[in-house]
């Protein structure tokens, strides 16, 4: 009876702590499925068996949404969830395990997980894993890194805008005395790199005439409440070769008590080759404002820029009142495609030098001008602008003009009796043939080709009036060459006899040309080569047919022309620098006029010659057949 009450007792007490086991278990479990921390058992296919309320909160799916699923469907990055699956299958304890969870919304949680595995019997049961949330602690330290990343991104950007533009860094510090220079500070001051750099040193390096204003600047800067930023401009001596360099620095004060600046930090930029720069820029400004000539420049579209003393003297207006104003304000109305012409040139890179034109003045004047136009270049060599040398030439042009009405009066004048003269003689030579006065004959025909050569001389001098009037006129017509040449030959046979005249296939030959004035020039080149022939010889007058035209020759075997004598053989009134002919006659306007007129009919003279070795001068006509 006593050990059947003993054992009732017995069973009662275990009824007793089965009850309260079960409890304990009911309680934990319902602690576990109810903890902040989220958790979650996976088997050993990878399949969420299990997860409490927290795990469903933290990723924001539902039980059916999360339970039966593969692990690996929640977890971002695959290679993390084999290498942990492969880890917790071979019983391995996963503490503080970093990976990235994808939550429903699709937001990447970055969680730390800890985590261990269930066995029975040597069987994997599933595993028992709890994750922490740490995103925004990575947040955090993303943020740090931009923000460091962003720091020393502008701490490059700086360092190369300070490189780019050669500048400069220093510190002072008052309390030790002692200067920081970098690189490139020490690179404008000469001093090396080893060497410590006191402040009593950089002033000795400052130069005489600024050391104190520097000095006293500095010092001043240190006081208290004197934060602003300091500008100074002062010459120095290098240290190495006592070259003396203009600097720039600017610096400012930092202050870690309210008594005294602890630091002086600044910058500092060799301007030298700024300063000889503004020194010629001021010299030349002063050349140009005392300049003679009108100086003017303006943009691409013609508004003017920079007007100079002489400009106001020129045109009557002040610089105030056409800077900013169209160019076009002082040309006149039938001129005013000059601008497009010249800029058009420019841009080819013509130069327009001497280009003799008219402008309108403030009066309403009309004055003639003769104009140099340069382009304005930037750096890269684009044309950005454009700069006129305006000269008035309104004098000249009036003095040139009484001139010209003087030469045309007076050869209008000479001619006259030069015709009447040229008459006499023609009937006193035909006389003299008659009665076989051999002296006569001779006589007469060296003065009758001495009366020629100056009617040429003057028939040169009003071609020269006329064309420099613009009243030269041409008149084309079919003109056969053959006749012509031949007409030039005979006509030339009365200016020499020394000299053989000898023509070149000039047969059949057609072209559309003024005939006295292709006349003149054939006749000017012939006398030429006469006249620098001295010691004789064959003159050849030849045509050559080339391509729908024909080159018109004239050859001497005289004593050439040296290559300095070509380039300006064709100016007005330039003569040949030869010893050897200081008395041959002539103005130098022959071949001047040839030209001109050949310029009228479309062509140009060209010279080939050799000194000692003769010339030959030719150019080139449309030929009708």
């Amino acid at each position: 009876m006593e050990d059947f009450e003993v054992l009732q007792a017995k069973i009662a007490q275990y009824e007793k702590e089965n009850k309260e086991l079960k409890f304990r278990l009911e309680e934990l479990n319902d602690f576990v499925e109810n903890a902040s921390l989220p958790l979650h058992w996976v088997n050993a296919e990878g399949i969420i068996t299990w997860a409490n309320q927290a795990e469903f909160v933290s990723l924001g799916y539902t039980r059916e949404e999360y339970i039966g699923f593969p692990i690996s469907n929640f977890h971002e990055d695959q290679e993390v969830i084999q290498d942990i699956l492969y880890r917790l299958t071979n019983n391995q304890t996963l503490l503080n395990y970093p990976a990235r969870l994808r939550c429903k919304n699709g937001d990447i949680k970055h969680v730390l997980i800890n985590s261990s595995v269930l066995w029975k019997e040597d069987k994997f049961v599933h595993t028992r894993c709890f994750t922490r949330d740490i995103t925004p602690l990575i947040q955090e330290q993303e943020r740090k890194a931009e923000l460091i990343n962003e720091l020393e991104q502008n701490e490059t950007k700086l360092k190369i805008a300070i490189e780019s533009t050669n500048l400069g860094t220093w510190e002072w510090d008052p309390i030790t005395n002692i200067l920081y220079w970098s690189e490139e500070c020490r690179n404008f001051f000469g001093y090396p790199a080893a060497e410590q750099i006191t402040f009593d040193a950089f002033s000795e390096m400052i130069h005489p005439g600024d050391r104190s204003t520097v000095l006293l600047a500095m010092h001043e800067s240190i006081e208290p409440g004197n934060g602003k930023t300091h500008n100074l401009t002062y010459r120095i001596y290098r240290l190495d070769n006592n070259e003396m360099r203009w600097i720039k620095v600017q610096w400012r004060s930092s202050f870690k008590t309210d008594r005294y600046a602890s630091l002086l930090i600044g910058t500092t930029l060799d301007i030298t080759d700024v300063k000889y720069a503004e020194e010629k820029s001021e010299k030349l400004a002063a050349i140009v404002n005392s300049s003679n000539d009108a100086v003017i420049s303006k943009t691409l579209n013609g508004i003017i820029t920079s007007w100079n003393d002489s400009a106001e003297r020129t045109f009557g207006y002040s610089a105030a009142e056409v800077i900013g104003e169209p160019i076009l304000k002082l040309i006149p109305p039938d001129r005013q495609e000059e601008e497009v012409q010249i800029l058009s040139r420019l841009n080819k890179g013509e130069r327009v030098d001497h280009f003799e034109t008219k402008r309108i003045t403030k009066s309403g004047k009309t004055i003639d001008v003769s104009l140099t136009i340069s382009p304005v270049k930037d750096m890269d060599g684009k044309i950005i602008g454009l700069s006129k040398i305006a000269r008035d030439i309104t004098e000249r042009k009036q003095e040139e003009q009484r001139k010209n009405d003087f030469v045309a009066m007076v050869s209008h004048e000479l001619k006259t009796p030069l015709t009447a003269l040229t008459g006499y003689l023609q009937l006193l030579l035909m006389r003299s043939k008659k009665e076989g006065d051999e002296f006569s004959v001779k006589s007469l025909i060296r003065a009758e080709a001495q009366t020629k050569k100056m009617v040429s001389m003057i028939h040169d001098f009003l071609s020269l009036a006329r064309m420099e009037e613009g009243k030269l006129q041409i008149e084309r017509r079919e003109v056969e060459l053959h006749p012509l040449m031949i007409e030039i030959a005979e006509d030339a046979k009365f200016l020499t006899s020394q000299h053989t005249i000898k023509l070149i296939d000039c047969e059949g030959i057609i072209i559309n040309a003024d005939r006295d004035k292709i006349g003149q020039v054939l006749m000017n080149l012939v006398s030429n080569a006469i006249k620098y022939s001295p010691e004789g010889g064959l003159i050849t007058l030849g045509c050559e047919k080339q391509n729908g035209k024909v080159k018109i020759y004239v050859s001497d075997q005289g004593i050439g022309i040296s290559p300095g004598d070509q380039k300006r053989l064709f100016e007005r009134f330039y003569r040949v620098n030869n010893n050897g002919i200081k008395t041959v006659p002539g103005f130098g306007i022959g071949l001047y006029l040839v030209s001109e007129i050949l310029r009228y009919h479309d062509s140009e003279i060209v010279v080939e010659s050799e000194e000692k070795a003769g010339s030959v001068f030719y150019f080139y006509l449309q030929t009708l057949s």
